[in-house]
């Protein structure tokens, strides 16, 4: 597998406070670490009573800092020389009573004494009990840390340690390594505009029946999350499927190919760069019964007119953005591919061939540009999308040109 770009160069310093939220703070620490970002577990004294020091430096491979006057430290400056390195500092979990001092400025401790003397962006990720988390202290807390430009991560709305149930559940591991690898990625699109179809498109036959295919829309809603990972404002198009809308992205829902066109062609004007991943139907039954057409012994006939080519379309606007357009193919791939991004005249066409396409969670793909083939060996799609935008970013800069 491929690992993302840059990721080895970037360290994060993982803070843990004291809560039984806290042994989810190593899964965190061990994903990270797997994903090739250098962690620095420092813990609160509190912490180390939920979970052992010894877990964290085995997980990290580095020693866990707990104490303001570590003689280990040549200058006794723990909370200035441990924080220096960092790109960035996670709280995982964040109590209420740390939350509290953040808000207030207090340090009189390693780990809210390196967060008053940081130099880098602050992620809390709270967990506590329901009533501390909706109590007015802690809710003003946080109304101040957010004004301070300290980024809050959940918490979640679930079963609590204490046996009740509602919000201050700490997120979960995987949620919270999400937001930090989006955190690290380059912003290779800062700023710019990018509009996405994504999924299968369906044509009604009649009331209860239509014409559809097997796309998922796992590689257009993962091309979505790498652009808004890339600082991109993200526009996604989106037939029916059963995916979790990308957070952050600005979402329009359609069923038919006719509402996807109609939807591009209102959100297209002020676009940078338009990524048409969507598997549209190329054909719509030329009339639809409004009622279920009944079954017969004999043989029905289906007439097909073409649907409009909303890549085509876009890329023929007097002024269009940058356009990028996915084939699936089930022969001659590179031929086909090539054939098809001359016809519809666009920088750049990611293929592959339809049993590697459909439904899966990994992808093998191929880049063409007017340079020629790139080929992007199988790997999640995922990570195979943050590599798309990356060669989208340099073909876009020299496009612009």
């Amino acid at each position: 597998m491929v690992k993302s770009s840059l990721l080895h160069t970037k360290h994060l310093l993982l803070g843990i406070t004291g809560g039984i939220a806290a042994y989810k703070a190593a899964e965190v620490a061990r994903i990270l670490v797997k994903k090739d970002i250098d962690v620095q577990t420092v813990m609160t004294e509190s912490a180390c009573r939920f979970i052992g020091p010894t877990t964290l430096q085995a997980l990290t491979g580095k020693t866990v800092f707990t104490n303001l006057w570590d003689n280990r430290i040549n200058n006794n400056m723990a909370h200035i020389n441990i924080s220096r390195d960092v790109n960035a500092i996670l709280i995982a979990p964040a109590s209420a009573n740390f939350i509290a001092k953040l808000a207030n400025g207090f340090a009189d401790d390693l780990l809210s004494t390196l967060c008053l003397a940081r130099n880098c962006p602050l992620f809390i990720a709270p967990a506590m009990n329901r009533q501390m988390w909706e109590n007015c202290a802690t809710q003003r807390n946080l109304v101040i840390l957010q004004r301070d430009g300290v980024i809050i991560l959940g918490p979640d709305n679930g079963t609590q340690a204490c046996g009740e149930t509602g919000m201050g559940r700490m997120l979960e591991a995987q949620k919270l390594v999400k937001e930090m690898l989006t955190f690290f990625q380059p912003k290779l699109l800062q700023d710019k505009h990018v509009l996405i179809t994504a999924g299968p498109t369906y044509e009604a036959i009649d009331a209860v029946r239509g014409i559809t295919n097997l796309s998922s829309g796992k590689m257009g809603y993962a091309v979505a999350n790498a652009a808004l990972e890339a600082g991109a404002e993200v526009t996604l198009i989106s037939g029916p499927t059963c995916l979790e809308a990308p957070s952050g992205a600005f979402l329009t829902n359609v069923t038919s190919t006719q509402e996807m066109f109609t939807a591009v062609k209102k959100k297209v004007p002020g676009t940078d760069i338009f990524i048409s991943v969507a598997a549209v139907a190329d054909f719509l039954p030329a009339k639809n019964s409004k009622q279920k057409i009944k079954r017969t012994s004999g043989n029905i006939s289906l007439t097909l007119a073409p649907n409009p080519d909303i890549l085509e379309f876009v890329a023929k606007l007097s002024k269009p953005p940058f356009c990028v357009g996915f084939a699936a193919e089930t022969e001659n791939l590179e031929k086909n591919a090539e054939a098809k991004r001359r016809k519809k005249k666009v920088p750049l066409l990611a293929a592959n061939l339809v049993p590697n396409a459909i439904n899966s969670d990994e992808s093998e793909l191929i880049l063409l540009d007017d340079k020629g083939k790139h080929l992007l060996p199988e790997a999640p799609k995922v990570e195979q999308a943050r590599h798309i935008i990356k060669h989208i970013s340099l073909l876009y800069k020299k496009w612009k040109k």
